[in-house]
């Protein structure tokens, strides 16, 4: 029995085995006969890429959150890399047809090998940076040629001599690109960036001839307000090569824009954003699928404490007054101001340290300077210069409330104590003059009339150390630790004489004193110096950026606040003291707002302050010109005197009356408008409405 349950268990096995042949065949049967072409089609392995979604870069805005900076849309012709193919004949074949199809509609594509693009070949520059980073790319000697450049490129990329030699040029320029960009899987080509619409939809249906060729959508730059505030905004452009090392390891790629200068700069890590990516997947029908698999990250707004109104007026205001000192309109008799032709002025909030504007003369327009860099850079007056927070000037007699501070501070004079000045003033072996003779004044009527003999006598007591140390405190020579770059300056002192390879004499302390000497500060430093004033001796901490916000505007993330960096050793009394004569000489400007008819007398009473509905406190300086036979003019100030609310310097190059900017730029910021009275029998009065 036990035999035959095995012979049954066997048979049963063998009739298993064999029903799962059969199965077996019949599917293979199926598989290869009747399903064979679709599994021949599956057996294809579909291609999938990976491709890099740029982050839209955060806009930036003034105060009032009107854009100065945005993005539009750009339509970049690409080259992928997974879908390119592989041999380099058919890859030849795609980059001429994409040189060609731009060519056709009239668009240059990157080509930036220095050389030229007919035979016989020749370097386009001088520059061995450039030469020799081409040399080492191809691997060549340091003595190769243009001619051996472009004869590399085209054997190491096979590239054939049925193509002329336009066309082998033109593809050699685009195997150097792609050398340079690290074209590779992980990083696509750019063949030309910004390409009208139309020429992106060509590209679009030629992708099936075109094999690789793609149009890839990204945020670039728009300075619709290129003339506002661009020293400070700055610009953003191409990574070059050398930096490329050092932003590799943070995530940038060859093709990325960067930060070059301005708030575009240094607020670079807030305004990036970050990238997402997409996978690309070509299935074996040929249907194209693409998936985000990382969303990017749009940069944060940035808001500026700029306020984009005032900003142009502020420009206005400092190109007229230049331009009427240059064609005479301010001139007196015997003045030539025809030399005249720069300047700079700052603007600040007087309670916060906010920069509301500052404009320098000559500037630009940040998309001239994108458009041709060389043009902007050459032009007269040196427009790249950012004269409001780098230029470096002597700031003559503003000087004075310095002084007249550290002296009153020090108990070196009182309000009621005088010094005598009769034009003239004898020091050791020399004579030293001033403006007028002035007789016995204390030190209001010294800051009102500018006395240099009283201010000549008080620096022999006070002595030039103790003098520094109060003009540090007001943040001259200090770093004003501004967002953006902004010169620290030096002030008058044998150190200073030594590293310029001067001599250092006694004398210069009589001249540090009012601001002549080999001292240097900046516009800004000025303004500070004037909000110091103004808030009794705390120092207030400048700055630009107001706040950071997400791209959309809808949540703020951050809120720069006031800060008080520096306390000046001085009593609100001495303040109140110099602020006496700092009103005195704004009452002082430009004397009566009444005239009699005389288009002269009409154009100067548009700068007297009486008429504004409160005090003025003003100091003015006509320094000498560092190293030239010409003076320069400088005003600081603030308003309202008694309670301020902007703080403001003005310094113009060669030339004079800066304390004609004043009112204007009162009522730029309060909106007050200028009225002539007729008083009738030939007198007006000048008044404004507020």
């Amino acid at each position: 029995m036990k035999k035959l349950f095995e012979i049954l268990r066997m048979c049963l096995a063998i009739v298993l085995l064999a029903v799962t042949f059969v199965y077996g065949g019949i599917r293979l049967m199926k598989i290869q006969v009747v399903d064979g072409e679709k599994y021949l089609a599956m057996s294809k392995t579909s291609t999938t890429a990976t491709q890099t979604v740029p982050a839209a870069r955060g806009q930036i805005v003034d105060t009032n959150g009107e854009p100065l900076v945005e993005n539009k849309v750009s339509y970049d012709v690409i080259i992928e890399y997974s879908f390119f193919p592989k041999d380099y004949e058919s890859q030849n074949k795609i980059i001429l047809g994409i040189a060609k199809l731009l060519q056709t509609d009239g668009i240059e594509w990157i080509d930036d090998i220095p050389i030229t693009r007919t035979v016989p070949y020749e370097y386009t520059t001088e520059s061995e940076t450039e030469i020799n980073r081409i040399l080492n790319k191809l691997r060549l000697n340091s003595y190769a040629t243009a001619e051996n450049c472009i004869d590399e490129l085209i054997k190491d990329y096979s590239i054939s001599d049925t193509y002329s030699n336009e066309e082998k040029r033109i593809i050699a320029g685009v195997r150097y690109q792609m050398i340079l960009s690290d074209f590779s899987s992980k990083t696509d080509y750019v063949f030309v960036k910004d390409v009208p619409i139309e020429t992106a939809t060509k590209i679009r249906e030629l992708a099936h001839v075109l094999t690789g060729a793609g149009i890839s959508e990204t945020a670039v730059r728009v300075y619709s307000s290129g003339d506002i505030f661009p020293h400070g905004i700055g610009y953003v452009g191409p990574i070059y090569a050398e930096e490329y090392k050092e932003l590799k390891s943070q995530g940038y790629l060859l093709t990325d824009t960067i930060g070059k200068s301005g708030i575009e700069k240094a607020l670079e890590s807030t305004l990036r954003g970050d990238n997402g990516e997409k996978t690309i997947t070509v299935s074996s029908d040929g249907a194209v699928t693409e998936e985000i698999t990382t969303q990017a990250v749009p940069g944060s707004t940035v808001m500026l404490t700029i306020n984009a109104e005032l900003q142009l007026k502020l420009q206005k205001i400092l190109e007229d007054h230049i331009t009427a000192l240059a064609n005479g309109t301010l001139t007196k008799q015997d003045y030539d101001f025809t030399d005249c032709s720069s300047g700079a002025a700052v603007v600040m909030d007087a309670k916060t340290g906010a920069v509301l504007a500052a404009a320098t003369y000559p500037g630009y327009d940040i998309n001239d300077l994108l458009s041709d860099y060389s043009a902007v850079l050459n032009a007269p007056g040196a427009p790249l210069y950012n004269r409001a927070f780098d230029g470096l000037y002597r700031p003559g007699s503003v000087m004075k409330t310095i002084t007249a501070v550290a002296a009153l501070s020090e108990g070196i004079i009182d309000e009621k104590s005088t010094y005598a000045c009769h034009r003239h003033y004898n020091f050791l072996d020399i004579v030293v003059n001033c403006t007028g003779s002035h007789g016995n004044i204390g030190v209001v009527t010294a800051i009102e009339k500018s006395c240099n003999i009283f201010f000549y006598q008080v620096i022999q007591e006070l002595g030039l150390d103790k003098f520094m140390e109060y003009q540090k405190a007001f943040g001259l020579s200090q770093d004003m630790g501004l967002e953006i770059s902004s010169s620290k300056g030096y002030l008058a002192s044998p150190d200073t004489f030594f590293n310029l390879g001067l001599d250092w004499t006694i004398g210069q302390v009589l001249q540090a004193s009012i601001g002549q000497s080999e001292v240097a500060v900046t516009p800004l430093q000025m303004c500070v110096l004037a909000t110091t004033i103004a808030n009794k001796g705390n120092r207030l901490q400048p700055y630009l950026v107001d706040s950071v916000w997400d791209y959309n505007m809808q949540t703020m993330l951050e809120k720069t606040q006031p800060e008080v960096v520096a306390k000046v050793n001085a009593d609100e009394d001495v303040f109140d003291t110099l602020i006496q004569g700092m009103i005195k000489a704004g009452n002082n400007t430009t004397g009566s707002t009444y005239y009699a008819t005389n288009p002269q007398n009409e154009y100067l009473a548009q700068f007297s302050l009486d008429v504004l509905p409160y005090d003025v406190a003003i100091k003015t300086g006509t320094p000498q010109a560092s190293n030239k036979a010409t003076q320069n003019s400088t005003v600081v100030g603030f308003y309202p005197a008694h309670d301020p609310e902007i703080a403001f310097a003005v310094v113009i190059e060669n030339g004079e009356y800066s304390k004609y900017t004043v009112r204007k730029i009162i009522e730029a910021y309060y909106g007050y408008e200028s009225v002539i009275e007729d008083l009738g029998d030939g007198k007006f009065k000048n008044t404004i409405n507020y």
